[in-house]
Parts: structure tokens; C-alpha cells; sequence
């Protein structure tokens, strides 16, 4: 994605539009595969080359920003390695501690080469390794080993879906309108959602459509940087979906405030995920190999209902029964704070639905504030959810 500097984007009259370029145009186009050009030539060069080439390329072209943010989608395609046989640090180790019983040392050649044989000896290896990969650690250093090459068409379409997704940094709330649909469709809308942990509110029913709240990162105390590229993330799979209008709540330079609109008709903006939002993340993936590796009376089962609560919506990760016909609903929230988990609790409380379990990461936790207390019904939990933990709370709540 963009960085914010990279990113424009122009307002009128209260609404705020990403800044897009036209992926036909042939001068972008002829950029855009100039761009690829140089770092397909470069795969297994020094970054400082590549570097070196692209700018070159840039120079002073009036549309550097638009060059930059290519450049960096293109860097967000690459791995660099550091590219040695021996590790740099074990290198510089050997002849910083040679080069104390030579104090003072000497700058002729003699002596340096003295230095670089003797530690060529030490680690088995040659002279030329010891010369060429002293710094090979050192960022312009790291080879490119890898480009996830794509056209120039794609880079473009890529470009104009980063500015959107960067105004997303700045964003304090998004307000999705779900038509009215398939489940499926809803679940898929969902599963995007709840994929990337966001903090939502869902209202509404199957057959008047949905509500949905999404917390920005401006209305988060603590991550919201990462609660950010998040939010930005979610866009792609956004546009994979049907039958939704977005409203997002932007906070501009000076404090100042506008609206950035977009609907499912969309064209301007093309996703780059593939055809399927409803990936599972790692820990719900984590949590049912390890269910099933453990002995219990209680079944795990991912769930694929959205339950009416009345006033709001409950959409469960998993449904967990029991043989003697008990069941209860978890779900896993993402990103949370303090103030959402207890408006939470008050939504099943309204609905007198019980049979629920909301687990809760303090990794992923808002703000710096902790609850208080903790209802029965929750567990928290650092990094990794146990089944153990899970069943401890499901005897206990009957």
C-alpha cells in the first residue's frame, strides 16, 4: 500500500475522492511497464542498484509522486535477502577481534590483507566472502530474490485502489448499507468483515438489508496504526461483494472533516484479491486443529449463521454442542475495546440470548485501558486460544 505522503486525493463540496489515473492511458501505461521492466532486470542484484536505476528513471518528471507510489506497490511485490555464506555479523567479529592485536592498526594493504586471511581461516571460507560480505547485511545491500511480477495494467489498477485504501488511515468510522440479498451474500459481507477483525455493529434484518458500523482507526486510543492497515485491507475484499453503499467519515490536514462515498456498482476501483473473502484467519485455523486433537464431549463446527438478536445481529466463528444436546455460539473478536465489549454484552442481555461465548486477544485490545471485569461469558486470552480454556467455560456456565 501507499504511504501517506504518496497518497492525494482532492475535496469538494464535503466529499473527499482518491486521486485516480486512467489504467488505458498510454503514457501510464508505458510508465507503469518501464517500472517492472527494471526490477525483473535486477532480480538478484544489490537493492542499492535497483535503487540506483529507478532513480535515474524518476529524475525530475512532474509526475514524481505518481513514479514514487508506483515504485512502491513494485517494493511491496519484492523479498530482499541478505545474500552470504557466512553471517556478515560472524565476519565483522573475527576481524574486529584480529584487528585489536594489530592496535593501532595500519592502513597499508599489508596489513589489511593479513587481517582478511587470518579470519578467511578462522570460518573456512574464502577471501573473497570475507570481502564481499562484510556489510552484505546492510539494507542497500539485500539482494532482490524475488518479484511477484504483474503487467502494467495491473499496476495501474493496483495504484488507484491504493489511494483509496489510504484515505482509510484517517478514517473515524465507516457506515456500510447491505441490501437486502442471499445469506450467503450477507454471510459473505460478514466473513470480509470479521476476517479482518474490525470493530462492527451490525442492525437490521434479512429482509430490510443491514446496518453496519465499522470503528476507524482515529476513534481507536492504542494500535490504531495497525487497526488502520486493517481497515485499508478490507477494501479489496469489500469491492468483491455485492449489494453494498459505504459512507466513510475522513479526517483531513486542520482537523477538518469529509465524506468518502462508493457503492458495489463501482468500476473505477478493481480488487486484486481473488474471488473468496471467507478465508479463515490463523487462529480460528489453530483453534480447530488443536480441538481435534483433544478428547472432549463438546464439538466445534465453523458457523455459518447470522442470528437475529432483535434490535442487532450476531454472527458466530464457531458452534460448539454437546452430546447431551447443550450448544453455545463463540465468536472471536478482533480488534476491541473496553466501551465495545460491554455494548456487546448489553446486546445479548436485551435479547435474553445466553448461550454465547465472545473471546478476546489483550493483544488486539484498542485501548490502553483494561475492563474492569469480565462477564462469565468472555474469555481473554494473549496470543493463543486453548479448547481447554474454552470447555473450562462452557462447564461452568451449564
Amino acid at each position: 500500500m501507499l504511504t501517506t505522503d504518496l497518497a492525494m486525493n482532492r475535496v469538494r463540496a464535503g466529499r473527499v475522492e482518491p486521486l485516480a489515473i486512467n489504467p488505458a492511458d498510454k503514457n501510464y501505461l508505458e510508465m507503469a511497464n518501464d517500472l517492472i521492466a527494471i526490477f525483473s532486470e535486477h532480480g538478484g542484484e544489490r537493492r542499492a542498484e535497483l535503487d540506483r536505476e529507478l532513480d535515474e528513471y524518476v529524475g525530475t518528471d512532474t509526475d514524481y509522486r505518481i513514479l514514487r507510489g508506483l515504485i512502491k506497490l513494485l517494493l511491496d511485490q519484492c523479498e530482499f535477502e541478505t545474500a552470504s555464506a557466512v553471517l556478515p555479523s560472524e565476519i565483522r567479529r573475527a576481524l574486529f577481534l584480529k584487528a585489536r592485536q594489530h592496535h593501532p592498526v595500519s592502513v597499508s594493504e599489508a596489513t589489511r590483507a593479513q587481517l582478511i586471511q587470518e579470519a578467511a581461516g578462522e570460518l573456512s571460507c574464502s577471501i573473497e566472502v570475507i570481502e564481499t560480505s562484510l556489510y552484505a547485511d546492510l539494507f542497500e545491500n539485500q539482494r532482490l530474490v524475488s518479484f511477484n511480477e504483474m503487467d502494467g495494467r495491473a499496476l495501474l489498477d493496483r495504484y488507484n485502489l491504493a489511494q483509496a485504501q489510504a484515505l482509510f488511515y484517517r478514517s473515524t468510522e465507516m457506515q456500510l448499507r447491505i441490501e437486502p440479498q442471499t445469506a450467503a451474500g450477507f454471510r459473505r459481507v460478514f466473513d470480509a468483515i470479521k476476517a479482518y477483525r474490525l470493530i462492527h455493529t451490525i442492525t437490521g434484518s434479512p429482509a430490510r438489508g443491514y446496518e453496519v458500523r465499522l470503528d476507524g482507526p482515529v476513534s481507536m486510543f492504542h494500535q490504531s496504526q495497525k487497526y488502520g492497515i486493517q481497515m485499508a485491507v478490507f477494501l479489496p475484499a469489500l469491492l468483491l461483494c455485492q449489494g453494498w453503499r459505504m459512507t466513510a467519515e475522513i479526517v483531513l490536514k486542520q482537523g477538518k472533516r469529509a465524506r468518502f462515498e462508493l457503492d458495489s456498482r463501482t468500476t473505477q476501483l478493481r480488487s486484486h484479491y481473488l474471488d473468496d473473502v471467507s478465508y479463515k484467519p490463523a487462529l480460528e485455523e489453530k483453534l480447530l486443529t488443536n480441538w481435534a486433537k483433544s478428547e472432549s464431549a463438546w464439538q466445534l463446527a465453523t458457523g455459518k449463521e447470522v442470528i437475529d438478536l432483535g434490535a442487532c445481529a450476531f454472527i458466530p466463528d464457531f458452534i460448539i454442542s454437546h452430546a447431551d444436546g447443550r450448544m453455545f455460539y463463540l465468536e472471536l473478536l478482533g480488534f476491541w475495546t473496553p466501551r465495545y465489549l460491554d455494548e456487546r454484552i448489553k446486546e445479548f442481555a436485551r435479547a435474553g440470548f445466553t448461550h454465547y461465548l465472545l473471546a478476546v486477544s489483550d493483544e488486539l485490545r484498542g485501548s490502553r485501558e483494561k475492563p474492569l471485569s469480565l462477564p462469565a461469558n468472555v474469555i481473554a486470552y494473549k496470543s493463543a486460544l486453548a479448547p481447554s480454556a474454552i470447555r473450562a467455560v462452557l462447564e461452568t456456565l451449564g
